[in-house]
């Protein structure tokens, strides 16, 4: 079981320090190891991503703007990112893997043995490498974001979080099957996922669920077709490869995409804009950030995409960091979060009309139990079957 000092007198302790220093003219602000090195030790957060960086547009996004969120309300900072420097009260850095992941599990142990009080591993393949080094730190708490190490009770230093992610994907599934039925009784519907797992065959399952509800054209074999860009991580940081595939969907009449892919999913927005069609995002609100982030060709890039699928990985991190902070010790275990917390959901600006009614009623259903989402290809069967 963690124990965390608590963390309140030193935080106290922390701000008059720092008043002190600054009514004295300190001069220039410490750097990272000497802040550290301070005589108040301040609580810190280690992140470690497992493919690609924090600038994906999706999910490694969702986790660092949870980082940069809890850093700028707390007063602290993230090492290496001057625009997330907002004080001295919380040390945060993140790890990106420059091996394709091949590297996890040192990456887990060098914030470990910094001494960190929290490190977070973003994605499902750390589990087995946070059960290892989680038993030779036992005083540090660990994370798993969309994976699950067995046999964890609350005194665990070990906190598994996960998705409901076919609950937000039936959802963007129900407005592609619009979609399509207002393109014609011919239009298929496409997905292409990062690497062919279990926990992208959630997003699948939850997507053709929702566009057979509302378009039963789409109920029958080869109307959804979809495909995945690898068998393992590697699915995940390869857009060329995701273009390629989805190129092949959209030619198969597809009238819309859903990807599901990490940083791949921008070759699928890349082959949206040429082929002059649509596609739907997952994770964050990847229309809105690729069309803040200053570039021509990302906010082209953003014209193509109707919807996005989000599911909260920043809201997960920002909680958690909350509770380090709040000096008492993180439970461990398991937590799910779905539609109706916020975990998952959708944005889709511009929606017409129809749409927000039809939608808006789904969630409604789904969150009062009324339809059960499927979340595997055998629940899917079942579930497309037991439709009228």
């Amino acid at each position: 079981m963690m124990h965390i000092r608590p963390m309140a007198a030193a935080l106290a302790c922390a701000a008059l320090c720092l008043a002190s220093l600054s009514s004295c003219g300190a001069g220039a602000p410490k750097e990272p190891e000497e802040r550290r090195a301070g005589p108040v030790r301040i609580p810190s957060i280690g992140l470690v991503f497992n493919v690609g960086d924090r600038y994906d547009s999706s999910f490694n996004r969702s986790a660092y703007d949870g980082l940069s969120l809890l850093a700028r309300d707390v007063g602290g900072f993230i090492r290496d990112d001057p625009d997330a420097d907002y004080g001295y009260m919380l040390d945060i850095r993140v790890l990106e893997s420059k091996l394709g992941g091949a590297d996890r599990e040192q990456l887990l142990r060098s914030l470990a043995e910094e001494g960190r009080d929290l490190v977070i591993a973003v994605g499902f393949l750390f589990a087995d490498s946070i059960g290892s080094v989680s038993r030779d730190f036992p005083s540090t708490h660990f994370v798993l974001i969309d994976g699950a190490v067995p046999d964890l009770d609350s005194s665990s230093s070990i906190t598994c979080v996960e998705f409901a992610e076919q609950e937000g994907s039936f959802l963007v599934g129900a407005y592609a099957g619009m979609i399509a039925r207002a393109v014609g009784p011919d239009a298929r519907i496409g997905f292409v996922g990062g690497m062919d797992a279990p926990l992208s065959r959630r997003y699948l399952s939850g997507y053709i669920a929702g566009a057979a509800y509302v378009n039963p054209t789409l109920r029958a074999t080869g109307r959804v077709v979809f495909a995945f860009v690898s068998r393992d991580a590697s699915g995940y940081a390869d857009p060329k490869r995701a273009g390629e595939l989805a190129s092949v969907l959209y030619q198969a009449k597809s009238a819309v995409i859903f990807q599901a892919a990490g940083a791949s999913g921008r070759g699928v927005f890349e082959a949206a804009t040429r082929l002059g069609t649509k596609a739907i995002g997952s994770d964050s609100d990847q229309a809105a950030i690729l069309a803040s982030s200053g570039q021509q060709s990302d906010a082209l890039l953003s014209k193509v995409i109707v919807a996005s699928m989000v599911k909260r990985v920043d809201r997960a991190v920002y909680s958690l960091g909350r509770e380090l902070l709040s000096g008492a010790p993180i439970a461990g275990g398991y937590r799910n979060f779905g539609l109706s917390d916020g975990g998952v959901g959708y944005v889709a600006p511009g929606l017409p009309p129809e749409a927000v009614t039809v939608l808006a009623d789904l969630s409604r259903r789904i969150v009062a139990g009324e339809i059960a989402v499927p979340a595997d290809e055998q629940a899917l069967a079942d579930f497309i079957a037991g439709l009228r």
